[in-house]
């Protein structure tokens, strides 16, 4: 099994949680199965062993692995297709890796997105997600509030604004 009781993870519809156990669980009469048990702050969820991966359950990312993400978001923003429909799948497809480096991505470049106009509906709210994610990833990471990684990220994105807005 590749991960362990008390090991932190990351679900990407979940968010940060811990390992509390591993239980053998029976869902609507299916056959039992060994689940990972799951802790958030708020809300516990049961990801199935063997499918764990497939499913994109990952390892909390590193504190040492926070510089290479601190370039993504200081760098220049990649232009988003400017077809809505498009985007939106653009968007969830990156999304769905589930990867920090991802999710670092897609803020960086719906921020830049943001800087000449305001951002439509499902953009604004993508971003919104989006940056929830990575400063709540960040925050466990870096052992920090999460309002001081939701200030360190603005801060690296203004940086971003600065060299690259035009």
């Amino acid at each position: 099994m590749p991960f362990s009781v008390n090991e932190r993870v990351v679900y990407p519809t979940f968010g940060v949680g811990r390992i509390t156990a591993l239980v053998t669980k029976s869902f609507f009469d299916a056959e039992s199965q060994v689940y990972y048990e799951v802790k958030g702050e708020h809300s516990t969820v049961w990801v199935q062993v063997d499918e764990s991966s497939a499913r994109g359950l990952r390892r909390l990312t590193r504190p040492e692995e926070l510089a290479a993400f601190r370039d993504v978001l200081r760098g220049k923003p990649v232009a988003l297709n400017p077809d809505f429909r498009q985007r939106q799948r653009d968007m969830r497809s990156r999304l769905k890796l589930g990867t920090l480096h991802d999710i670092c991505e897609v803020v960086r470049d719906l921020s830049g997105h943001s800087w000449p106009k305001a951002l439509s509906g499902y953009d604004a709210e993508a971003l919104r997600k989006s940056a929830g994610a990575l400063t709540q990833e960040w925050a466990a990471a870096d052992n920090i509030s999460v309002a001081d990684a939701n200030a360190e990220v603005n801060g690296l994105l203004r940086e971003a604004r600065q060299t690259y807005s035009v």
